[in-house]
């Protein structure tokens, strides 16, 4: 017999809205030794003016390097002395301030981000010290084919859009930022209404409020059913449908297909994750068969489907070897175009779900795991589903759907990047 699922329901899950705006979720998970920690911030790439592009990024180092009350040293060896993990990311979207300790060093890492969140000095020194780290940090991604394609691949997508830009910024923009415009960036963004402090572990709910209400900028405690509105979907990018070739004597030649796709609330990105997956989401995958398996054109083979608040993009990599290039982005077209025109027959498509569902419950093995997935929903969505919601909305998938999904986003025009040892003429339009 197939033992029945068993349902986790909401009641481990819970969240507080502050009069400041100041959000936090929890989740419990009693038999673990250890919390992770983050604090999300609603701030990221695509709100930067384009003269100071990766500031959003610049920040995210600045804020390990002091404040008012604690110098950089003093904030890694308190991490150190416990055993825990203290560390950051920027995204388009968002910036997150995370660690993990054990379940008793949660007061003295609220305490710690807290204090850097909001009190960070951004000392001139350290802009400069790190204007170093992040020009090097931009020089190691130009230097890694396999990295720059992506973000050669947004920018042609989406060119010109705010979305299109890379998150660490440019050598020029980070070259010239001053250290009174991160500052101000700073000041005016990292507000309590742009904070959503989420935590997953062995923790108590009202706890963690009560160590927030002593380190932070709260405001009232209000009810835990508030609801609230999440970032607002600015202008639509068009996808360009372009070809970009990135002219370089490189061993391995990469490239990006793709084009646009669902946002994050769009109730088809189910159906299309679906899809996605089929198509380039694991060893039995379309791409993965058709282009490593049976002609071993490529090692490393797969797509991705990306959402944000009012779009997304679909995309397609690979690296080959130059003189095969033509031949695997052939194969990589064919697929793409045969999707699009048939769909998903039913054991691909039971396949897909499958592994959608696995993946996702594997994800959230772990604290680090429950805690991205409760923050990024709560700070994307305004609202979190529980992870039998979600995998009741991959199981609600249908054949019809698929095909709806992957006739609508795969049969358009598909923008190109390319990074290689090639002409631009080389390479046809991808079309419609």
């Amino acid at each position: 017999m197939t033992p029945a699922r068993r349902r986790s329901g909401a009641g481990s899950l819970r969240r507080t809205e502050y009069g400041s705006g100041l959000r936090v979720v929890t989740e419990s998970m009693p038999e673990m030794r250890s919390i992770a920690l983050g604090v999300w911030v609603d701030v990221g790439s695509r709100d930067e003016r384009p003269e100071i592009a990766g500031t959003s990024h610049f920040l995210e180092h600045l804020l390990f390097k002091g404040t008012k009350r604690r110098s950089a040293r003093d904030i890694a060896e308190a991490f150190d002395a416990v055993g825990g993990d203290l560390n950051a990311f920027s995204a388009k979207e968002y910036t997150c301030y995370y660690c993990r300790v054990l379940d008793r060093d949660l007061p003295m890492a609220v305490d710690f981000m807290a204090d850097m969140i909001q009190h960070s000095t951004i000392a001139t020194a350290d802009v400069e010290t790190e204007r170093n780290v992040i020009l090097e940090e931009i020089a190691m991604r130009d230097d890694d084919p396999g990295d720059l394609i992506h973000d050669l691949f947004a920018e042609t997508l989406w060119q010109g859009h705010p979305l299109g830009r890379p998150v660490l910024g440019t050598r020029e923009t980070i070259g010239s930022v001053s250290r009174d415009q991160v500052k101000r960036f700073y000041t005016g963004r990292y507000r309590a209404p742009r904070f959503v402090v989420a935590a997953a572990g062995n923790l108590e709910h009202d706890a963690l409020c009560t160590l927030l209400e002593e380190h932070m900028d709260t405001g009232k405690r209000l009810s835990e059913s508030t609801a609230h509105s999440v970032r607002g979907g600015g202008d639509v990018p068009t996808p360009s449908g372009a070809t970009l070739v990135h002219k370089r004597k490189t061993e391995q030649a990469h490239l990006c297909l793709g084009t646009g796709a669902y946002s994050r609330r769009d109730p088809d990105r189910f159906a299309f994750g679906v899809v996605n997956t089929a198509l380039g989401g694991g060893m039995s995958s379309r791409l993965f068969q058709e282009v490593r398996e049976k002609r071993a054109l490529a090692y490393a083979v797969g797509s991705y489907h990306t959402s944000f608040a009012e779009t997304g993009f679909f995309c397609a990599y690979a690296g080959t070897m130059p003189t095969r290039v033509h031949e695997t982005l052939d194969v990589m077209r064919g697929e793409i175009e045969r999707l699009a025109e048939k769909g998903l027959p039913s054991d691909e498509l039971d396949r897909a779900k499958g592994h959608m569902k696995g993946s996702l419950v594997l994800s959230l093995e772990d604290t680090p795991g429950r805690m991205s997935r409760i923050g990024k929903s709560e700070i994307g969505h305004g609202e979190i589903l529980t992870v039998d919601e979600l995998l009741d909305r991959i199981d609600a998938v249908t054949e019809d759907d698929a095909a709806r999904v992957a006739e609508q986003v795969l049969s358009g025009p598909l923008t190109l990047a390319v990074v290689g040892p090639f002409k631009a003429g080389e390479f046809r339009p991808s079309g419609g």
